[in-house]
């Protein structure tokens, strides 16, 4: 399911390789990229302290989760970036975290949002068929305004979860375990974050891991964190903003529709939203296949590897043009060989050489 980065693969030292110093880089750069992997751990949970103290000082509360959102994400993207800058040298530290704007990646964006918003309406039809969903509509004209306001904090707040789990961090820690460590290992410190919001449950820390899964894959897969980025924020508003459902435990997201979904815990999540369901966590078992398969032709392009030419270079246009020019070379000063035709003989000629010689008559008298 997983595969490998693209990366350009470490030379090997031929000869050598049994010596314990042909081992040194890899464990350095490993070492390295753990303590790398720490440090970004470390800095996002300073990175969410801090931006919480600061958007409380300076907004109420009704602003609060947009603001305090924004200044996590601007925290994270400059704190890793100089992280990429300092430690790794590189020249584009906010690209290298997953956010090149490459050609397409509006396309990816879309295609994931697809994904995210089709297993939201795939839990509000099971939802409308097993219990039900009362609605309440709320069409003040301010309300309007703060649905605009909400939809902003649900895509700042799906961008800093994916730079804070698919970023930096998630990449420095492929470069210790492997990808399929990384994404197990990830999944399992989403769902111990999302543990610590209140009224979550065992169903909900099955979610977090199987939902952590499937943002791991299709960055894994595409290199990047639109796709990523597009599947969580479609996952999140689409049930918010759309059924005006809970999201992990929040139901004040949504200021035009409030969703009151009725029925079994099984399907419902309780209090804490469809993040709490059984539900959930099937269909997005279902939904690994799909992202696999969605980014198929990604993976192609951005996964392949990299030929890397080993020993002299060669240029094989020069050299066939001068076996080219040789060889013509060789055949312009080759003298023609000599060819001689001997003349025929005339007919008369002929005749007198091919006539037998005869003697004299005898003179009859």
């Amino acid at each position: 399911m997983f595969r490998k980065s693209a990366g350009t693969p470490p030379k090997l030292d031929t000869q050598h390789a049994g010596s314990p110093m042909s081992t040194e880089p890899v464990v350095g750069r490993r070492l390295r990229a753990y303590l790398e992997f720490v440090a970004a751990v470390f800095y996002f949970f300073l990175a969410r302290s801090m931006a919480h103290r600061a958007a409380t000082g300076l907004v109420n509360d009704a602003w609060l989760p947009l603001v305090e959102q924004c200044m996590l994400l601007f925290l994270l993207l400059v704190g890793f970036a100089c992280f990429g800058m300092l430690i790794d040298r590189e020249k584009h530290p906010v690209s290298e975290q997953g956010l090149p704007l490459r050609e397409g990646w509006q396309s990816e964006a879309g295609m994931g949002l697809a994904i995210g918003w089709g297993t939201a309406i795939a839990c509000a039809l099971i939802l409308t068929i097993t219990g039900g969903i009362a609605i309440v509509l709320v069409l003040q004209p301010s309300s309007w305004g703060w649905l605009l306001a909400d939809g902003a904090y649900f895509a700042v707040a799906a961008m800093a979860e994916e730079v804070a789990f698919r970023g930096y961090g998630f990449q420095r820690f492929i470069q210790c375990v492997g990808p399929v460590g990384a994404s197990l290992g990830f999944a399992v410190f989403y769902a111990l974050v999302q543990s610590l919001l209140p009224g979550s449950s065992h169903a909900s820390i099955a979610v977090s891991m199987v939902f952590s899964l499937a943002l791991s894959l299709a960055y894994l897969r595409t290199r990047a964190l639109w796709f990523s980025w597009g599947l969580n924020f479609g996952w999140k508003a689409s049930r918010a903003l759309i059924f005006g459902l809970t999201v992990s435990g929040v139901s004040s997201h949504s200021s035009i529709v409030e969703g009151i979904p009725m029925g079994n815990f099984w399907f419902t999540g309780g209090g804490y939203g469809l993040d709490g369901s059984w539900m959930a966590f099937l269909l997005f078992l279902a939904a690994i296949p799909v992202v696999y398969r969605t980014t198929r032709d990604l993976d192609f392009h951005y996964n392949v590897p990299v030929v890397v030419p080993g020993g002299i270079p060669v240029d094989m246009d020069a050299a066939a043009k001068r076996q080219h020019d040789a060889a013509m070379a060789t055949h312009e000063n080759t003298p023609p060989p000599l060819v001689q035709i001997l003349p025929s003989a005339s007919p008369a000629a002929s005749n007198e050489v091919n006539r037998a010689p005869q003697d004299d008559p005898v003179d009859s008298h």
